[in-house]
């Protein structure tokens, strides 16, 4: 089944894994949502994730991560830039998820990264996501 947004199909299986309590999530895979994961993984929302290898196309598995009485850590993620209505940003109006509890995640000249990263880099660009 053909998908118009792969990062909306992203997000969306990931807040279904972790409200559904699932141990991980699995999606056809691209760079992006690689770059994506490896944000999430980095600011700890994420155990684990896999890329497996098959044709036609390559697979990501992402393993979930739950706390001590299997409450999910991704309690909200939200698609921020849509296909009909891209969000951009400059450094200067980078959002405060949650007053700095949670994370924006954005695309830049230099590859896909956190808001507090982009801020000390001094660059702005694509919200693709916000996650608490």
């Amino acid at each position: 089944m053909a998908v118009n947004d792969p990062m909306g199909d992203l997000i969306t299986r990931l807040r279904n894994a972790s409200n559904a309590r699932h141990d991980k999530a699995t999606m056809p895979s691209s760079k992006l949502k690689e770059q994506l994961v490896k944000v999430l993984k980095s600011e700890g929302f994420v155990a684990d994730y896999v890329v497996h290898e098959k044709k036609p196309q390559n697979e990501l598995t992402v393993m979930l991560k739950y706390g001590p009485n299997r409450e999910p850590v991704i309690t909200g993620i939200r698609r921020v830039s849509k296909p009909g209505l891209r969000r951009y940003s400059n450094v200067r109006n980078l959002p405060h998820v949650l007053g700095g509890m949670g994370v924006a995640i954005l695309t830049t000249s230099k590859g896909v990264m956190s808001d507090a990263e982009a801020r000390k880099q001094k660059l702005g660009g694509e919200l693709i996501c916000t996650v608490y």
